[in-house]
């Protein structure tokens, strides 16, 4: 497997439920399990995560407390936006942005990304998006 040359590390409060919304809901892979650690490695197209439960020796720089995930906005690129928004949807997940066209400007170019928004049980914000 080739590792992405940045890969963030998310502390979450519960491994397993974090497990079954990336894995299970999401439809990301588990490419490896620390079950010791309760720390796994995710992939879905690319992306990469890992993931591991708050414990006392974390490296948390302070304390942290629920939602966890603020001021986090993780942008993942997805080959299949649509088909995974519409399993969202049907798993009745709740978006923190519905799907939609957004523009942002790069350089003297507009680029446009069909993108939404939600959040994992911890708080961090997943933009899934497709140019």
């Amino acid at each position: 497997m080739k590792y992405n040359d940045l890969i963030p590390e998310l502390t979450v409060s519960n491994i397993e439920q974090s497990k079954h919304f990336y894995a299970e809901l999401l439809g990301f892979t588990v490419e490896y399990a620390r079950e010791e650690d309760k720390f796994i490695f995710i992939s879905l197209d690319g992306c990469q995560l890992m993931l591991e439960e708050l414990h006392a020796q974390s490296w948390l720089t302070d304390e942290l407390q629920p939602p966890f995930g603020r001021g986090i906005n993780l942008s993942l690129s997805i080959a299949d936006l649509q088909a995974l928004y519409e399993r969202v949807l049907q798993l009745q997940l709740p978006l923190f942005r519905p799907l939609m066209l957004s523009e942002y400007r790069v350089g003297g170019e507009v680029v446009v990304e069909k993108e939404f928004m939600i959040q994992d049980p911890d708080g961090y914000l997943l933009r899934f998006n497709q140019a």
